[in-house]
């Protein structure tokens, strides 16, 4: 696929590094040539110096043959006007990232207006996970398929866990719960794991059930936090704001700690219902005084990744009972960033590149959609929630008797409302949302789940 990407930046760079790796052909345009040269010394990808709203430039960037055109600068209304002008240019579909939060209401209109295939928010997506994970603070992740009917939850195993030391095939006899253990993660490697594998600890575990049985697994297994009550942002960002919207709307009490004033009265304006504190969120006496000792949940939010590192670190210290979200924009010492025991962390680029990713693989299929995407162990593994739309080699025939690839595993099928973990004997049918999990190699529709 030919890919025009707008922007260079580090969420436009994530994306190049994401989509170059699935064999497309990518052209990033910039106006800053350092930005450029970075990104096509280090990536595979062709990049051209200019203003992607000039007709010229995109002429240059050949957006007639282009297949799609994704706008991540820093400028909205650019994003936008760059899509306006690539439609009228060419045959492209086209992707913005629109960030600020008066347009959050008017999103639907944007994207019919400027005939979008996509607007992508990171800031709003970020929020959005934080706020799922708070609601199962024992998680380390949680990704939400067939329209929140479905949960992935992912869980690290502790020394005292009853799972330590356990077969996958006993757990249902042993803990008499029904969930579907998806993947494992061990030593940095992720792996689709058959009965007989024996989880240790340390282990990152992922499966499914439904809410009431994961509920109740959880506690089974000594991890039986509710949904926090409380929680404490540190910093002001975009992604602050759509945090505690969403915590408001919960009925969960937030309070927003930001250091300039301004921000400060643009938060206390927007946000009546959230306690926002003009300080110093490094400030130890700040922190204390808002009872961080104590608080359910903290997000560290700043624009620092190296303050918000020692922000979650500082507060786990002193209160190991509260989840604690780190927000990690620089992605390059992940192998340094992992040992340090941090509860959970959030990428605001690599979740718009899974987005993206999943817009992408859907644009060239016709049995099937990919509805949802998530990368596993910096992509060692995808999550996938697949659409089906028409029949194909892969439906009405019973699970036992397609050959199916190895590495790969079907979690659940929603079909009618209902949650399906599968059997041999259950078949996908049209209109199934079918969540697969698989590590080693990529799929794009329904059909790759067969051998070939």
């Amino acid at each position: 696929m030919n890919i025009i990407m707008v922007g260079c930046g580090k969420v436009g760079y994530s994306l190049v590094e994401q989509l170059s790796k699935e064999d497309h052909n990518i052209t990033v345009i910039d106006e800053d040539a350092e930005e450029i040269r970075n990104i096509t010394n280090n990536l595979d990808a062709l990049g051209i110096v200019g203003n992607a709203v000039s007709f010229t430039t995109l002429q240059e960037a050949d957006v007639a043959h282009a297949d799609l055109l994704i706008a991540v600068t820093g400028s909205d209304e650019q994003n936008l006007l760059c899509c306006l002008i690539a439609k009228r240019s060419g045959h492209c579909k086209t992707i913005a990232r629109v960030r600020n939060p008066l347009y959050v209401s008017e999103i639907e209109f944007l994207k019919k207006g400027f005939d979008l295939g996509m607007i992508i928010n990171p800031e709003f997506e970020a929020a959005n996970e934080i706020a799922r994970i708070f609601q199962f603070p024992s998680a380390v992740k949680v990704d939400t398929f067939a329209r929140g009917h479905v949960d992935m939850l992912h869980i690290k195993l502790t020394q005292d866990s009853p799972l330590n030391g356990l077969r996958i095939m006993d757990i249902r006899s042993t803990l008499h719960t029904s969930i579907l253990i998806c993947s494992v993660t061990r030593d940095g490697h992720t792996r689709i794991p058959n009965g007989g594998f024996v989880l240790q600890e340390g282990d990152e575990i992922g499966f499914t059930a439904r809410r009431k049985e994961t509920t109740a697994f959880l506690r089974k297994i000594g991890l039986s936090k509710n949904r926090i009550d409380n929680a404490i942002i540190a910093g002001g960002s975009k992604i602050a704001f759509y945090l505690a919207r969403l915590l408001m709307l919960s009925g969960i009490n937030t309070t927003i700690i930001e250091q300039k004033r301004e921000r400060c009265e643009q938060l206390a304006e927007l946000l009546p219902d959230v306690a926002v504190i003009h300080g110093d969120a490094t400030d130890q006496n700040l922190l204390l005084q808002e009872n961080v000792s104590t608080t359910a949940g903290f997000a560290a939010l700043t624009g620092l990744d190296e303050e918000n590192i020692l922000l979650s670190l500082y507060v786990k210290g002193i209160n190991p009972a509260a989840k604690v979200i780190t927000k990690i924009n620089r992605i390059t010492f992940s192998d340094v960033i992992n040992q340090m025991n941090l509860d959970t962390i959030i990428n605001p680029q690599v979740i718009t590149a899974d987005f993206i990713s999943r817009f992408v693989r859907s644009m060239d299929n016709t049995d099937s959609e990919v509805e949802n995407l998530y990368k596993l162990a910096d992509g060692q593994a995808e999550a996938l929630e697949f659409v089906i739309k028409e029949d194909s080699n892969a439906t009405n025939t019973p699970l036992a008797e397609l050959s199916l690839k190895d590495n790969l595993l079907i979690c659940c099928i929603y079909r009618n409302g209902q949650i399906i973990f599968p059997t041999g004997q259950d078949c996908l049918k049209v209109g199934d949302s079918v969540v697969v999990v698989l590590s080693g190699f990529r799929i794009s529709d329904i059909k790759g789940i067969l051998k070939d």
